[in-house]
């Protein structure tokens, strides 16, 4: 699997095919976008909705917008955020990692967070932390299966849902 950060053109806008697999990859994903309300109809995902979105997160200067390609397919996206708004949270945060419902439950997800967390990792940083919205059991399941421990239950800050958040330490000694 190879990691990318997303570029955008000098305009700020993401070239038209790479928008159309990123507008087809959220799409696969209807039930969390429903979850998450982040999308008006999660039956009718539109390309310059998932550009808007996409660019919202990049205007937050510690973000970063990560493709997962395996294959050269487009099979997941990672929205990474160097450091929290609350400057007393001294962690990283993976903001969203979604992979094509198509491919899910075949090791891209574990192998996309695995390639996260080594860049944190490179970076010197110690943990990353996440947060899980309240109903998203397959994703708290999958979370906690790759190590990450819940520590907190408050509304997340984007949109004021109830959310679990999760860490975990990125080094070995850590995580004994």
């Amino acid at each position: 699997m190879l990691l990318t950060p997303l570029h955008l053109t000098p305009d700020h806008d993401i070239p038209g095919p790479l928008l159309t697999e990123l507008t087809a990859l959220y799409a696969a994903n209807r039930d969390f976008m429903a979850l998450s309300g982040d999308f008006p109809d999660p039956d009718d995902i539109r390309p310059e909705q998932v550009a808007a979105a996409l660019a919202e997160e990049l205007a937050h200067p510690d973000a970063e917008v990560l493709l997962a390609r395996s294959e050269g397919r487009l099979v997941g996206v990672a929205i990474t955020l160097a450091r929290h708004p609350d400057r007393a949270d001294p962690d990283p945060w993976i903001g969203l990692l979604m992979v094509d419902a198509e491919v899910q439950r075949q090791g891209y997800g574990r192998r996309l967070a695995a390639l996260v967390e080594d860049r944190f990792r490179t970076e010197g940083r110690t943990a990353v932390r996440l947060a899980v919205l309240d109903g998203n059991d397959r994703a708290l399941a999958f979370w906690t299966a790759l190590g990450y421990g819940v520590i907190d239950r408050r509304p997340d800050l984007q949109l004021g849902r109830p959310c679990s958040v999760l860490r975990k330490p990125l080094s070995e000694s850590q995580q004994a």
